[in-house]
């Protein structure tokens, strides 16, 4: 087997070695579980209904954003250029 060395933010550490700790097994048999089950996450085509929830969530915007998208980002003066 090869060694991998990597860098990982401090609160993953944590959060691996508290699992590790609580199913007796080392960090490195929790960390391959882990990137074996990234490995099977669901395919792209299952994106869309794992964000359903969060569509029209966002307040403040118009409703008929979808269509008028260019006239909006217009009237919010994206894309204009910018004294330096």
């Amino acid at each position: 087997m090869k060694t991998l060395t990597v860098r990982l933010p401090e609160a993953l550490v944590a959060e691996i070695e508290a699992e590790s700790r609580e199913r007796r097994r080392s960090k490195s048999d929790v960390v391959r579980e882990r990137l074996t089950l990234g490995a099977k996450a669901p395919s792209r085509g299952a994106l869309p209904d794992l964000i359903a929830d969060l569509a029209g969530s966002v307040h403040g915007l118009p409703a008929d954003l979808s269509e008028r998208k260019n006239e909006y980002l217009k009237s919010t003066g994206y894309g204009r250029k910018r004294a330096r």
